[in-house]
C-alpha cells in the first residue's frame, strides 16, 4: 500500500510539471487586465504600444516561471491588486500572444 501512494503521488507530481504553463489563466480575462494597468507603463519604457518589452530581442523573460515572477512583480510595483487567479490570466494571455512557453 505504501508504494502504492508514493507511485500515486509521484505520477500526479509529473502531470503537474508537464501541464501546460498558467493553463489555469483565462486569456481573455488576461488581456483586459494587461490592457488596463500595464500599457500605459510599457508604452512609457519602450514606446509605441509597448509591446516591445515583450518582443524586443534582448529580452529578459525566458521561462514560463520567469513570466510568473515577473508578472508578480508588476503587480506588486504597480499597486495593480491583482489575486494569483488574475496573475495566471496576464500569463496566459502574454504566453498565448507572445511567448508560447509549452
Amino acid at each position: 500500500m505504501k508504494n502504492l501512494t508514493i507511485w500515486c503521488a509521484a505520477a500526479m507530481l509529473a502531470g503537474a510539471a508537464q501541464a501546460a504553463p498558467f493553463d489555469k489563466g483565462d486569456p481573455k480575462a488576461g488581456k483586459l487586465l494587461h490592457d488596463k494597468a500595464c500599457i500605459q507603463c510599457h508604452a512609457r519604457m519602450f514606446g509605441g504600444d509597448g509591446s516591445k518589452i515583450y518582443t524586443r530581442a534582448d529580452r529578459k523573460t525566458k521561462t514560463a516561471q520567469q513570466l510568473a515572477t515577473r508578472i508578480s512583480g508588476c503587480n506588486a510595483n504597480t499597486g495593480a491588486g491583482w489575486f494569483a487567479e488574475d496573475e495566471a490570466h496576464v500569463g496566459a494571455y502574454l504566453n498565448q500572444h507572445y511567448y508560447k512557453f509549452k
